[in-house]
């Protein structure tokens, strides 16, 4: 409600992210929500949740995430702890290291393909922005915390 006096808390484990169709994004991302990507994107993602590539997305990018669901052009590695869907209007560009790998009749897959059943966290290349260490948001974020706290807060 417009007026209220309770500010509405928005919870970042169901927010959902949205990169538009007219936006051109250019950066590394990190989010605990998921994500989906309808315009074009050049950097790093690293997401505990799920991504979705829209249709006509154009995304350069290596990919850290739970689920990931490729509709559009992705050119760049993808790691996930669950699934992995390139749909019929889907096109794939670089190697995948997932759980579950489906792609649908029409869907365009060009790389190597390397399976984890077990559903572990799945070691990705060394990222020279992060000191060689590849980490999620979450442990990003405690790490600024922890420095901060020895800091004296400043």
């Amino acid at each position: 409600m417009i007026g209220s006096s309770k500010l509405r808390r928005i919870d970042a484990k169901t927010t959902d992210t949205l990169i538009g169709g007219s936006t051109i994004c250019e950066g590394k991302i990190m989010s605990e929500a998921s994500l989906r990507i309808e315009g074009q994107m050049n950097g790093d993602i690293e997401c505990a949740g799920d991504i979705t590539i829209g249709e006509n997305a154009v995304v350069q990018s290596n990919i850290h995430a739970r689920d990931v669901i490729v509709a559009g052009k992705v050119k760049g590695n993808i790691y996930t702890k669950g699934k992995l869907i390139v749909t019929k209007s889907g096109v794939l560009i670089g190697n995948i290291d997932v759980r579950s790998f489906i792609i649908e009749e029409g869907g365009i897959f060009q790389g190597s393909s390397a399976m984890n059943a077990n559903g572990a966290a799945v070691a990705a290349p060394a990222d020279k922005s992060s000191g060689g260490k590849v980490i999620d948001a979450k442990a990003h974020k405690q790490q600024k915390n922890e420095q901060q706290a020895a800091s004296g807060g400043n």
